[in-house]
């Protein structure tokens, strides 16, 4: 089925609220413009392309041809003018990434190629895409240095300083996860595929089983809405640190825009065009994502101050036990 190309679209049509408000609540942290650019400038944009190519084989017309049709679609697809460099590295990891500072561009690990399916890698290119439309790439390889190298090695920032940085930082990029997924499903125009995609990342290809996708969107949904308070506070403990969501969360976010007539809205024409005034006021995204959070913590909060007191009587017995 022909995909829909998306004339001028902006990326703030598809950007989920709470990645908006996490970023700019971190750009409003004291100090962290001088952040950014004591990391960039010890760096630089070359000193970053050696650190994230390595062994990497840049994608061409003649270097992985059939990859670099499919690049040209996605880009098409999303009407994006410029075409950032795609490279693969060879790495059985999973994983794909948009960095870089003045020209971003997309690594894919070879563990991506050998268990995605040809849409299933197209949904994360156009996932990579949706990373540098919303101009994401320059604190995404921020926060991959801060989490690969340690403060401790970065001797111009100070350890204490940096950590609250660093937490804000991590927050805002789980949230990105969310408005990239967005750009795959659009990108790719297909929910059972973003949905195998997540499955896979989450458990691996199928070696010569059955995968269901209906039973992995089940398990998206028992995973958000099960549990007690103490399995709320695990939750927040198992995330706080890491750069992604869990891949059952990222379902059942994206299967929730879906659902809520997002996707089918874009897709029907009715959409935020570049440069037509869609940066939208600061207080648009607090309260949009205040909508999107509210709604999920007042289901919760109570259930997490319970978890709290749980977790601080298991502290203290332990303490009186040793």
């Amino acid at each position: 089925m022909p995909r829909v190309p998306l004339v001028q679209i902006s990326s703030r049509s598809w950007e989920h609220p709470a990645d908006r408000a996490a970023l700019n609540t971190l750009r409003a942290i004291p100090g962290f413009d001088e952040i950014v650019r004591k990391i960039a400038g010890f760096f630089g944009e070359r000193g970053i392309r050696q650190l994230f190519l390595g062994d990497a084989v840049k994608v061409t017309a003649s270097q992985r041809p059939n990859l670099n049709a499919m690049w040209t679609e996605v880009l098409e697809t999303l009407d994006w003018p410029e075409r950032p460099e795609l490279y693969v590295t060879q790495t059985p990891l999973v994983n794909a990434m948009a960095v870089g500072f003045d020209k971003p561009f997309v690594v894919v690990n070879s563990g991506m190629l050998e268990t995605l399916s040809e849409e299933e890698l197209r949904s994360v290119l156009g996932h990579e895409l949706g990373h540098i439309m919303s101009g994401h790439p320059t604190y995404t390889t921020i926060a991959i240095i801060l989490m690969y190298f340690g403060v401790s090695n970065l001797p111009f920032l100070a350890a204490a300083a940096i950590f609250p940085f660093q937490l804000a930082l991590l927050e805002w990029y789980r949230k990105s996860e969310f408005s990239a997924d967005r750009a795959g499903l659009l990108t790719v125009q297909d929910l059972n595929t973003v949905m195998s995609t997540e499955m896979k990342l989450a458990g691996g290809r199928e070696y010569g089983d059955t995968l269901r996708v209906e039973e992995f969107i089940h398990q998206a949904e028992q995973y958000e809405t099960g549990g007690d308070a103490w399995d709320t506070v695990l939750k927040i403990l198992n995330t706080v640190m890491r750069t992604h969501p869990m891949h059952t969360v990222r379902a059942a976010e994206l299967l929730r825009w879906h659902r809520g007539g997002g996707y089918d809205k874009i897709l029907a024409g009715d959409y935020l065009r570049r440069g037509a005034n869609d940066g939208g006021p600061l207080s648009e995204d607090y309260a949009e994502a205040a909508g999107y959070y509210g709604e999920k913590t007042r289901e919760t909060v109570d259930q997490f101050k319970e978890g709290l007191s749980r977790a601080r009587d298991a502290v203290s017995s332990a303490w009186r036990n040793r």
